[in-house]
């Protein structure tokens, strides 16, 4: 009886990163983006009746924009584990807690018009934001590159959450 030879870890790591992981993943980031939403409720109206800079987006645009980057964030940290480099763990926390700091955003801003600790928590998310996307980068170049967009969103946002916080105080 000949015995198979076991695949080389990296294999097993990728089969253990398949496309469950992915849909698992998906399924995070667009639970936070549901539960900011139900934060939001009346979003739109809120950030309407905001003294808003010139440089503001309409409030139309953050849908799709938010669509688009948790689907990234979601797929940056896929890429990550299909070749994880050992230990994954403080990569992936980063990555849960820039996703936790996120969340908090929502409710802060507009569930309680805490601008300013809202604009506190944007700041902690870009640091850990930015620990994620170094630890990623280490290791698998395309997860680090997917972050760079939400990156700059998350910048240009807590620039305007600090105009708001100023101009609506």
């Amino acid at each position: 009886m000949t015995s198979r030879p076991s695949s080389p870890p990296e294999a097993r790591a990728g089969h253990r990163a398949g496309p469950l992981l992915l849909l698992g993943l998906l399924g995070v980031c667009y639970a936070v983006a549901a539960i900011g939403g139900l934060a939001s409720a009346d979003a739109g109206g809120t950030y309407q009746s905001l003294d808003r800079p010139s440089w503001a987006p309409p409030a139309s645009l953050f849908g799709p924009v938010w669509t688009v980057l948790y689907g990234t964030v979601a797929v940056a940290a896929w890429l990550y584990l299909r070749r994880p480099a050992a230990p994954v763990r403080p990569a992936m926390v980063w990555w849960a807690v820039q996703l936790g700091l996120n969340l908090a955003w929502t409710p802060l801003f507009f569930a309680a018009g805490q601008y300013g600790l809202a604009f506190a928590d944007i700041c902690l998310l870009l640091l850990a934001l930015t620990a994620t996307i170094i630890a990623f980068g280490r290791h698998r170049r395309a997860a680090a590159l997917l972050l760079l967009p939400y990156a700059a969103w998350v910048a240009y946002a807590a620039a305007l959450n600090l105009d708001l916080w100023l101009d609506n105080a």
